[in-house]
């Protein structure tokens, strides 16, 4: 039976507390709150929270002591085998009329929290499902395919011709709302396409359905896709629903398609990213200034508006900036055309990786090149992998994260660095500013198990996959580069398998060639110190049999190598037990034979 003043159409929500399961109900009103969403009655012996935290508002304090003191909110009565140090509650003494579900959820919780996504219907579908389209930017712009709608082309057939756009709805009743709810929306798919439908698809239906009917408006921009080929237009009325053979086509909005398409190859690679999305209908209004400039582009009417548009849409060029002498001279590197190399590898393949043996400065010079090129450290994140690292850890994934207002643990989808990093770049103003992960040792782990279905992304930047936990479409974005380093000794460059080397350009640091040949003496000369080091260096690798297992300059490019014993310490206790481990089992005496005496006597 309906309740006085209750919403129609709304069922009864609920919020449970953590740590003992109690339970909070209430409904929406037809009533208008102060803020002008709808009022909330929060259901007597519903249980809220005694606690009242620091994020709560003056307001909702205030409201809390009220109830108190009216007798509204009494201490609720112990509840046998409830655990031992539960927080207290209260209990409603009679319904209790709130200005907004937001209030009624800052009731219950005593924090503020978004009404519209804390209260839960029994099946888990929040409130926000089940109120009209709230504020929305005044210009959106979206993609809906066409080309293949159960094998018919209706964009070559209809809507180009036509001049519409449509989504297929053959077994969905009669709308009577032009602006349908999502919870509506549910109802209707839930029950029309029973049998018709898998569970997942029946929830994309609903997404696209909701986006098509409620989010569209008159004037947002509309592209399709046909032929490698993308046409633009612009929505020119609300959404009808009519017949149409096989019900392909009943749910259409008017548009005005411009002529002339758009060759896929010659789009911009965000929007290309965007294209790759595996949905009928794409929200495109993160790349709406882009779309703006090839519609500018198209229409011959007014070319000095068109100019005009197309210099404010075009974003700006991402580049990484030059080489500098300083740079080079700071590096030690005598040919700055090496370094200007690693700059073009890393425009073309956007993804490099430093190998060679400890001691070859790999670290070092990735973090350098990584700031020159990103402005600062501020785009930088650096990672090392190990054994145990995997996709959760590198990309996202459950883990337990503990609410620093209930102190609850729960399981939560967590974003790991190169998610960070990924979303960071991707910020609207961003996009043409260089961001580096640096992966440290990135050999050490399983690879295919840390990057998962990212793999494809390092080698196809313009698409873009469905994620394993999130379910979100997700591209790497262009301006997102990839700097890895790798021991030779800890293991062979051999064992990295193909998908890897494919998606990876590999540059060599070996003290046999440059520049990391040379960097000791160059670094000695800068210092103004003895260049024996680099001859007892070169001395040493000249012996070593295995260039995997040669020794770097870095070792002897720290302060305390240069103090009293320090050469004769440092030898001893960093650069011979690598020699052991590599020699381990042949009965070579290293020290005879890479000693610093040895090999003052009769260097090589």
């Amino acid at each position: 039976m309906p309740q006085p003043d209750r919403l129609p159409g709304t069922p009864e929500f609920r919020i449970r507390l953590p740590q003992d399961g109690a339970e909070a109900r209430g409904w929406l009103l037809t009533r208008f709150g102060g803020n002008g969403t709808n009022r909330f009655l929060l259901r007597e012996g519903s249980l809220v929270t005694a606690e009242e935290w620091p994020g709560l508002g003056r307001h909702a304090r205030r409201s809390r002591a009220e109830l108190r003191a009216e007798g509204a909110l009494v201490d609720a009565p112990p509840v046998p085998g409830r655990p031992e140090g539960a927080p207290a509650r209260w209990v409603a003494t009679r319904d209790i009329e709130c200005n907004s579900s937001s209030a009624a959820a800052a009731l219950v919780y005593g924090y503020d929290a978004s009404g519209p996504e804390s209260w839960r219907t029994d099946e888990g579908h929040p409130l926000s499902d089940y109120l009209s389209t709230g504020w929305r930017p005044p210009h959106k712009a979206w993609l809906v395919r066409g080309s293949n709608v159960s094998g018919h082309n209706l964009v070559r057939q209809l809507w180009l011709a036509e001049g519409f756009v449509s989504l297929s709805g053959a077994h969905l009743p009669p709308l009577e709302e032009s602006d349908p709810t999502k919870s509506a929306l549910r109802r209707f798919v839930e029950e029309g396409y029973e049998g018709a439908a898998s569970y997942h698809q029946k929830q994309g239906l609903v997404d696209e359905l909701h986006a098509f009917l409620t989010q569209m408006r008159v004037g947002d921009t509309v592209a399709t896709y046909d032929d490698d080929r993308m046409y633009l237009g612009r929505i020119t009325g609300d959404a009808v629903q009519t017949t149409s053979p096989g019900g392909l086509s009943n749910l259409r909005r008017s548009v005005t398609w411009r002529a002339d398409g758009h060759p896929y190859d010659e789009l911009p690679g965000e929007l290309r990213q965007k294209l790759s999305v595996q949905h009928d209908v794409v929200d495109l209004t993160g790349v709406l200034d882009a779309l703006d400039g090839l519609a500018g582009e198209a229409d011959g009417t007014d070319r000095a508006e068109a100019a005009d548009t197309l210099e404010r849409a075009a974003p700006k060029e991402l580049t990484l900036p030059g080489i500098s002498e300083a740079l080079a001279e700071e590096l030690l590197v005598h040919d700055r055309a090496w370094l200007e190399e690693l700059r073009e590898l890393l425009l073309d393949e956007k993804q490099l990786v430093f190998y060679g043996p400890p001691g070859t400065g790999k670290t070092y010079l990735a973090m350098k090149l990584a700031e020159h090129f990103g402005g600062g450290p501020e785009q930088v994140k650096i990672v090392q992998f190990h054994p145990s690292y995997a996709y959760e850890d590198f990309f996202e994934g459950f883990r337990p994260v503990e609410d620093p207002e209930t102190r609850e643990v729960a399981f939560r989808l967590t974003a790991g660095p190169l998610r960070e990093l990924a979303d960071l770049a991707s910020r609207d103003g961003n996009r043409h500013v260089p961001h580096f992960l640096i992966i440290d040792e990135i050999n050490r782990a399983n690879l295919a198990k840390v990057f998962g279905e990212l793999y494809f992304l390092l080698e196809y930047r313009d698409r873009s996959v469905r994620l394993t936990y999130s379910g979100d479409d997700f591209p790497l974005p262009p301006n997102l580069f990839v700097i890895g380093t790798m021991n030779t000794a800890d293991r062979s460059i051999a064992l990295v398998d193909a998908a890897m080397r494919r998606r990876f350009a590999f540059v060599e640091l070996s003290p046999r060639t440059e520049p990391t040949a040379g960097l000791l003496a160059r670094w000695l000369a800068r210092e103004g110190r003895d260049a024996e080091p680099a001859r007892l260096l070169d001395a040493l690798n000249s012996r070593v049999d295995d260039a995997d297992f040669a020794i770097g300059p870095s070792y002897l490019m720290k302060p305390g190598v240069y103090r009293d014993g320090g050469l004769e310490r440092t030898w001893r206790t960093k650069i011979l037990p690598l020699l052991e481990e590599h020699h381990y089992g042949e009965g070579v005496d290293v020290a005879a034979r890479y000693g610093l005496d040895a090999l003052r006597e009769r260097p090589a």
